[in-house]
């Protein structure tokens, strides 16, 4: 798709950051008409309406040219008073949402004007320092955006590994035309057939449903009598934990509903319920110990694919999941059910092609995983120094030290 970026609430994340990947587009002669929304560098956009509320970015210039919708207020800042990525931060410190938009985004239609942001105050700090106090935390989310940028660069080259070999059968028509597989060793290249039966498949490979292909759990119905703030609590993961991780919003339980609904770290979740384009996907789960709420599937291997396959079909087949979900959506939720996944057909090769398969993207999935824990890592230490670099408690040096290396 082509035209100027239209960024709308959607694309703004609670960590700050803007998701690209959720841009729309406009034309060059609306943009033009929407002259007061033009966006520029430095730009930080705020989401002033609606479940988004609070939310907030910074405008870079790989993001030119661009322009937002009413939702989104834009925060123009002189700055030789202040410094923008110094203020963004300041929006997400704890402490300004809890004064400021806490009581806002629990109100029947949450919305901020004007005049409220007019209001908001922000530290009158020099302006080096406000430079240097961003220049600790920006690099944390420097970091942060490496990581996510690697780990989508290594889910894509997994995607495309399994798309080449079980969906366009890549290596068979090479082999059925005469030629070596490209970019394949001879011992690999000579575990794929080289013709097709009279199904269109590779000859010996068959199609199963997906179903088939892994144990799918979903989660306990959860409720209210269910939540617990006892200290030993463990949180309870809604969609809404598999896209913002453990929130002030998330409910936590010492209620046990069966040891199969118990989640850790890596594992395979799936949600299918909710809407489409946001919320039908494959997850991993990167934080500890939690339960698993309904709407949701883990998915286990049952010794017919490993979780790296199962993640990079899943994440392959995505979209036609999405349109499964739309095509029964109903008042903006769509869904999935074990039905649907059982008629929805995978190729199924011979073993010795599928561990060869998972023996070359265990190492991407296994550093992609990497990428998500080193990022959680890197979240906890950025949201434990903001609130104190913000209130004066943590000095700038005393930061630094803290940070190390690791940014």
């Amino acid at each position: 798709m082509s035209g100027v970026n239209f960024i709308k609430s959607e694309s703004l994340k609670y960590d700050g950051s803007i998701d690209v990947t959720k841009f729309v587009f406009i034309s060059e002669e609306t943009n033009k008409k929407l002259q007061r929304s033009i966006l520029r560098p430095n730009d930080i956009l705020l989401s002033i309406a609606g479940a988004n509320l609070g939310k907030c970015g910074l405008v870079t210039p790989q993001m030119l040219p661009a322009n937002t919708n009413q939702a989104v207020a834009i925060l123009r800042l002189d700055e030789t008073k202040a410094d923008p990525r110094f203020v963004q931060f300041f929006l997400r410190n704890p402490q300004f949402v809890a004064n400021n938009l806490a009581g806002v985004a629990q109100s029947a239609q949450p919305n901020l004007n004007l005049g409220d942001i007019a209001k908001f105050r922000i530290p009158d700090w020099p302006l080096p320092e406000q430079r240097e106090i961003a220049g600790i935390l920006g690099a944390l989310d420097d970091k942060i955006e490496l990581n996510r940028r690697m780990a989508a660069t290594l889910e894509e080259m997994a995607r495309s590994l399994y798309r080449s070999w079980f969906v366009d059968f890549d290596p068979v028509h090479a082999k059925a035309a005469g030629h070596p597989p490209a970019h394949m060793d001879k011992t690999t290249a000579a575990l794929f057939p080289d013709r097709f039966g009279g199904d269109g498949l590779p000859e010996g490979w068959v199609r199963e449903g997906l179903l088939q292909q892994a144990e799918w759990v979903n989660g306990a119905a959860y409720k209210n009598m269910h939540f617990s703030n006892h200290p030993d609590a463990l949180p309870v993961v809604k969609i809404a934990e598999l896209k913002a991780g453990i929130t002030g919003n998330t409910k936590f339980t010492t209620t046990d509903l069966g040891e199969k609904f118990r989640i850790c770290r890596g594992e395979l979740l799936f949600s299918w319920s909710g809407n489409p384009d946001t919320s039908i996907d494959a997850f991993i789960w990167h934080l500890g110990d939690a339960w698993l709420n309904q709407h949701i599937f883990v998915v286990r291997p049952n010794g017919k694919m490993s979780k790296a396959m199962l993640f990079s079909c899943l994440r392959f087949f995505n979209p036609e999941m999405a349109e499964i979900a739309r095509n029964k959506q109903t008042t903006g939720l769509g869904h999935i059910t074990r039905k649907d996944l059982e008629a929805f057909p995978v190729c199924v090769a011979s073993q010795s092609v599928v561990r060869s398969f998972e023996d070359k993207i265990q190492p991407l999935f296994d550093r992609y995983c990497d990428c998500l824990y080193q990022n959680q890592t890197l979240a906890t230490l950025r949201d434990s120094l903001l609130p104190r670099l913000m209130s004066g408690e943590l000095r700038v040096g005393a930061a630094r030290e803290l940070i190390g290396d690791v940014a």
